[in-house]
């Protein structure tokens, strides 16, 4: 096997109902719930912020502006499946548009996650389908190769492992190693319910109590003044 020339047909993928005890909560809950370090970077957009992601990562790690193994990923990758497509965040040329994800929803996929460009972005924007990426450029690719498939990638600020879950709404997409999965989901789940009670609060009685902030002013040292 050649470093920098492979390709990993099989990987351990984390049981469905793993991945299932994150629907529906907001990526801000589950990162919250990570120290708050667990995004990806900023930069990584929704080409339909609607479309809500969450799956099992299968890497591709791309020399920069080259879908070769984009195309093998899209025919090996099982259903549930987010290709991740490291692409060294290369604005150069699309990665992918309205046909390569197209085939990737006919075929079960969960979403397309691109540290890169797309193309058809007009059409990808009310496609009910998850794509991110980090730029739209009319250029094609290059399909040459190398590259890897299924093996650890940087992904714009993320090491992420095949069969790492993914899941992405509208503010981002948070990474997360299936070993810790259960606890998080649990914490994130209370969390979220715990927001939905104080918006609750706001929303009928317009009342927040917040009793840290007086404290930490306080203990900050914070001087009134009238």
């Amino acid at each position: 096997m050649s470093l920098g020339c492979r390709i990993k047909k099989n990987f351990e993928r984390p049981a469905k109902e793993l991945v299932e005890a994150f629907r529906g909560i907001p990526v801000a809950n589950i990162d919250d719930n990570m120290g708050r370090i667990a995004a990806v970077d900023s930069s990584i957009f929704p080409l339909n912020p609607n479309a809500k992601l969450l799956g099992t990562a299968f890497t591709v790690n791309a020399p920069a502006g080259d879908n070769l193994l984009f195309h093998a990923a899209l025919d090996m990758a099982q259903p549930g499946d987010v290709i991740v497509l490291a692409n060294k965040g290369s604005m150069s040329r699309s990665m992918c548009g309205e046909i390569m994800s197209n085939y990737a929803k006919k075929r079960g996929l969960a979403g397309i996650i691109i540290d890169g460009c797309v193309r058809d972005s007009a059409t990808l924007r009310e496609f009910d389908f998850p794509v991110y990426a980090k730029g739209v450029t009319p250029n094609g690719p290059y399909k040459n190769g190398p590259g890897e498939m299924n093996f650890p990638v940087s992904f714009a600020g993320i090491i992420i492992n095949p069969g790492d879950i993914i899941v992405g709404d509208a503010d981002g997409i948070i990474v997360i190693n299936p070993e810790y999965a259960k606890e998080i989901a649990e914490k994130a789940k209370a969390y979220h319910a715990g927001e939905e009670k104080q918006l609750e609060g706001i929303l009928t009685r317009g009342e927040w109590p917040r009793p840290w902030v007086q404290e930490t002013l306080e203990k900050v040292g914070f001087e009134f003044v009238d």
